[in-house]
């Protein structure tokens, strides 16, 4: 078997958007917004508020570190059947991220611990000008913890659990 045949195929794409911001921090905040409800849209609401914290990450990593004067970052969210993935593109190339311990009395510096500790997966890719960071959360839709719809509440005698049996009291 060759290493060509070996690599699985990729996942096909059932959703995707792309959008290009300026480099201000309004842009943060509107890129969130988006995906949020981007996210929802497409019937995963369970992931859009860890979506929305991952894009806000990334795209405020993009805005300090990675913006250039008169230069976009790119915002892009993918869905497979497996994951969404949400890559956050800007012009610096060489400024690439990496994880490190802020002290407690520093501002700044955790904003890539969050998405290491929330993504199922992250990382970097080149660009021929810029790069991307991307973080994959794995799709599972949630099982509900009880039946959805309205309750009904009947009147009649409460009962008490004995040795498995059921007891009117």
């Amino acid at each position: 078997m060759t290493a060509a045949q070996e690599v699985p195929a990729p996942e096909p794409v059932l959703r995707r958007d792309r959008l290009d911001y300026t480099p201000t921090s309004r842009s943060v905040s509107l890129s969130r917004h988006r995906v949020t409800r981007l996210v929802t849209q497409w019937g995963y609401p369970h992931l859009a508020c860890d979506a929305a914290l991952l894009v806000s990450e990334l795209a405020t990593n993009a805005l300090l570190h990675g913006s250039l004067r008169g230069r976009l970052f790119r915002v892009e969210l993918t869905l497979t059947a497996a994951a969404l993935r949400i890559a956050v593109s800007d012009p610096r190339g060489e400024r690439l991220p990496g994880l490190r311990a802020a002290e407690d009395d520093e501002c700044y510096g955790r904003g890539l611990m969050i998405v290491a500790r929330l993504a199922d997966d992250w990382g970097v890719e080149p660009r021929a000008v810029g790069k991307t960071v991307y973080a994959e959360l794995s799709v599972r839709r949630p099982v509900p913890d009880m039946p959805m719809g309205p309750h009904v509440l009947r009147a009649g005698p409460s009962v008490t659990r004995t040795a498995g049996a059921v007891r009117p009291r």
